[in-house]
């Protein structure tokens, strides 16, 4: 892997979330309460399964995200105090044009759903409604979680007949 690959994925997985995330700071406190919800402000990192699956091949994505667990908890903590609620999103292999050779062939899609317990790619839309829920005053109470989206991967599906 060269420093270019590494910079550009860091870069762009991490250090555009922090900087969309100081900057959410900034205005959530700038604007101040409202009546629109109990939280101050919310925000919803987008990070993935492979902030706790390695994957080889992949050191600068998975260390990128979870780069941004931490960040995330980390920052949740400081902020919550004052009510900003923050929290991530984990998908698991959602059906996206990123990821379109591991499911586009009946032969592709059946090894990647060895690894997706619910057994079926996940959609564009349990990712939104996820969204949703967390940006809601339905999740009031949930500060600092990462919410795994993704039909039980990280179940280590490989160790279901006892490794």
């Amino acid at each position: 892997m060269s420093m270019d690959d590494w910079q550009t994925v860091l870069g762009t997985n991490l250090t555009g979330q922090f900087l969309t995330a100081q900057a959410a700071v900034k205005e959530f406190r700038r604007r101040g309460a409202t009546s629109v919800s109990k939280a101050l402000g919310k925000i919803i990192c987008m990070s993935s399964v492979h902030e706790v699956i390695p994957w080889a091949g992949h050191v600068n994505y998975t260390a990128s995200k979870g780069g941004i667990q931490m960040f995330m908890k980390s920052l949740a903590q400081e902020v919550a105090p004052e009510r900003i609620r923050v929290n991530s999103i984990a998908p698991g292999a959602i059906r996206t044009k990123i990821n379109h050779d591991a499911w586009d062939t009946s032969a592709a899609r059946e090894k990647l759903l060895q690894l997706i317990p619910y057994g079926r790619v996940g959609e564009v839309e349990d990712i939104g409604k996820a969204a949703v829920w967390l940006a809601s005053d339905e999740s009031d109470y949930v500060v600092g979680t990462t919410l795994f989206v993704d039909g039980g991967m990280t179940l280590y599906p490989g160790f279901v007949g006892n490794g």
